[in-house]
């Protein structure tokens, strides 16, 4: 039944007073035993993080994937460099000569901005050359380990619907709080209703409007992929025509492995504009995966980026002091 459990917590995790009680009611278990096998996966650090996944564009962040060009005997120092950004979130040595692969975010209220962000990020680390890669298509962005080996090749993606809403104070408190990991307890949630002064009723719902609106994605638990039995994660760049380019992401992102589904720009040193991460236990799996997906789609050319390295796998705290305290202690640092 873990793998069960662990497939249940990544899809939707319930937003009840009591959630492992709704999981285990829904799989014929008793609640402690739910608890004591997340306990131990957490423990094992299968589980990463269970929290509130919230979209950076919709909280007024400005982000973009960041390749660099660093040379082998700088990318120690370099990567210590680059994570010391509050706005990193991932980061990972790739297997091509842009070699450190990285996501950042900056501040609605950033001085620098992105793109001088990064040109500073890129003096300071001795990067060779770099290719900023922001979004310009969204088609999914959801990780869901099929850790039961059940779950089709394919899904039908739900097309994500924005709606605006007028932010409260409460709503920025409970975003703040809710994007920190929780304990496996039998009420993960009570010390956070306490702190908030309100009542689970108000905090649910504020949460379900929230994802209602899209600036919640889910809130759901995310697991560490390589320890959860899925150690050949590619990146698979594909340079495909950009007229029929939301057409053919579509048909990327129906794909069951495909976590990530992206179009990106083009530039004269970086042909591929269609971004797929995907996920399988095995690079001959994850290789399956990525022939049987090309046999499906319209491409010049197309190329899996290995990870070789992770340094760093994190959630971007929102609304955090660290943004304004990196950018005044490195603004003056170059020209």
């Amino acid at each position: 039944m873990k793998q069960e459990i662990l497939s249940r917590i990544q899809k939707k995790f319930p937003l009840e007073h009591r959630p492992f009680k709704a999981i285990a009611d829904e799989l014929g278990m008793s609640e402690d035993e739910v608890i004591s096998i997340l306990q131990e996966e957490k423990k094992k650090n299968i589980i990463r993080q269970t929290s509130a996944i919230f979209d950076t564009k919709r909280l007024g962040y400005k982000s973009s994937l960041v390749a660099f060009k660093i040379a082998e005997d700088k990318i120690s120092d370099a990567v210590k460099i680059i994570n010391s950004h509050p706005g990193i979130s991932h980061n990972y040595e790739r297997n091509h000569d842009f070699n450190i692969w990285f996501t950042l975010a900056v501040a609605p209220d950033s001085i620098l901005g992105l793109e001088k962000t990064i040109e500073i990020l890129s003096e300071l680390t001795d990067a060779q050359d770099y290719i900023i890669l922001p979004t310009l298509k969204l088609f999914k962005i959801s990780v869901k380990l099929d850790t039961t080996g059940k779950d089709d090749k394919k899904e039908k993606v739900k097309k994500v619907e924005h709606r605006e809403i007028e932010l409260s104070k409460l709503h920025h408190q409970i975003i703040h709080k809710a994007q920190h990991d929780i304990e496996i307890t039998s009420e993960p949630f009570k010390k956070t209703v306490e702190e908030l002064d309100t009542d689970y009723e108000t905090f649910f719902s504020i949460l379900n409007e929230l994802q209602e609106a899209g600036i919640m994605r889910r809130f759901a638990s995310i697991l560490n992929h390589r320890k959860a039995g899925f150690n050949a994660n590619a990146m698979v760049v594909w340079d495909v025509d950009e007229e029929n380019g939301e057409e053919i992401g579509a048909t990327a992102a129906a794909f069951s492995a495909v976590s990530h589904c992206y179009l990106r720009p083009k530039y004269a040193n970086w042909p591929y504009n269609l971004f797929t991460m995907v996920h399988g236990k095995t690079k001959e799996e994850t290789n399956a995966i990525i022939a049987e997906m090309a046999s499906e789609i319209k491409s010049k050319a197309h190329m899996p980026l290995y990870s070789s390295r992770e340094f760093k796998k994190v959630r971007i705290e929102y609304f955090s002091p660290a943004f304004e305290s990196w950018e005044e202690e490195n603004k003056m640092k170059v020209n």
